[in-house]
């Protein structure tokens, strides 16, 4: 028993006119979206000397795998489409037909093809664009430090710590503020014991130390009752530091500098904190990851469905439907982004409907058209 259907010069044949036709879609998509902006300010920061000619082509290259992870369904579906609409005005769908061949067996190849460039797709977003983004960061000198605030609570959820960070650069954290808590409070408000004020930290591997340490003693009144000096102190200690370096650390990156492994931990670290907005956002982000590149194969079928023609039928016609498509699905992903994190929607919802709202409408298109 034959698991898989004999490889005919058909399939062969389509199989090679649409990886053509796709590849030269992506190439041009490519060359029109790193041109205008990405390529003048490349140039104009060459010729004021803030990039040598070597930094200048690094930059572009990697830029490039941010743009071909929308490339590849975008160039999919345009190749499909093209292919499949020369072959409808060249008459050679029409002979296909009547040798046999349903629309399932026709398209049999774009699937394959399809598959293959989800899981490029795929690979693209989970090792590509970290590793080329934090490449590109570390050309233009690294992250911009900004503030950063860090609470401890016990296992009531009660505040015990917050510790206030004006700067930091990897392990290194500059005026540092810890507003340590007492069990006492006051109209929903928790009573100060101290206040310290560092003007250095360092993290290292089991905990947080501060260094050249101003402590203001608070009574229970709130006033200031002492006023010290300390010459090094550790503020957190154990899993807490290590949560809270981990916290800090990607408190400045956007979710594409994250890959699979480190996004999935981190989604976990963001719920046990409680974070609970930015935890849904990051779990959306994460969902996406394993459930966008499958557009990939939907769009296929949409741009073979497309290209199905008519002799006479305007060409016009499907490639502005692509196009409308594709504008819609990119256009309302941020809409979904915001759902899932002020919890309007779940984020295992709003990560999977676009996709599945594309497949809906091209099973829909699909029945609607005459084949």
């Amino acid at each position: 028993m034959k698991v898989f259907p004999k490889i005919t010069i058909y399939d062969k044949y389509i199989f090679n006119q649409v990886l053509i036709t796709t590849f030269v879609a992506i190439l041009l998509f490519t060359v029109v979206w790193i041109a205008p902006e990405m390529l003048l300010n490349t140039i104009k920061k060459t010729l004021a000397g803030d990039y040598g000619v070597k930094t200048a082509i690094l930059v572009l290259l990697y830029e490039l795998p941010k743009i071909l992870g929308k490339a590849f369904p975008v160039g999919l579906l345009l190749g499909t489409l093209f292919t499949f609409d020369k072959l409808s005005k060249d008459s050679e769908l029409t002979i296909f037909r009547a040798v046999g061949l349903s629309f399932q067996r026709i398209i049999a190849p774009v699937l394959v093809l399809s598959f293959i460039i989800t899981w490029l797709c795929y690979i693209t977003g989970d090792k590509l664009i970290p590793y080329s983004v934090n490449k590109a960061i570390a050309l233009r000198g690294g992250y911009i430090s900004t503030q950063y605030i860090y609470t401890q609570k016990d296992e009531n959820e009660v505040p015990t710590k917050a510790v206030v960070i004006s700067k930091f650069s990897k392990d290194t954290m500059y005026n540092v503020i810890v507003l340590d808590f007492s069990q006492k409070q006051y109209n929903d408000v928790h009573q100060l014991n101290n206040i310290y004020h560092a003007k250095t930290g360092k993290n290292f591997s089991d905990n947080w130390k501060l260094y050249d340490i101003t402590q203001y003693k608070i009574s229970t009144d709130g006033i200031f009752i002492d006023i010290n000096k300390l010459p090094e102190m550790t503020i957190l200690e154990g899993e807490a530091a290590k949560n809270a370096f981990t916290l800090m650390t990607y408190s400045v990156k956007k979710e594409r500098e994250i890959n699979n492994k480190n996004l999935r931990n981190y989604v976990k670290l963001l719920k046990k904190e409680g974070l609970d907005e930015e935890y849904r956002y990051m779990l959306n982000k994460y969902l996406q990851r394993f459930f966008h590149p499958f557009v990939c194969v939907i769009l296929a079928i949409m741009g073979a469905l497309l290209g199905f023609s008519k002799p006479r039928e305007q060409r016009l016609i499907g490639f502005t439907i692509a196009i409308g498509c594709i504008f819609l699905y990119y256009i309302t992903l941020p809409f979904f982004d915001l759902l899932a994190e002020k919890g309007v929607l779940h984020p295992f919802i709003t990560a999977i409907f676009p996709p599945f709202a594309f497949m809906c409408a091209t099973i829909i298109f699909y029945k609607s058209k005459d084949l």
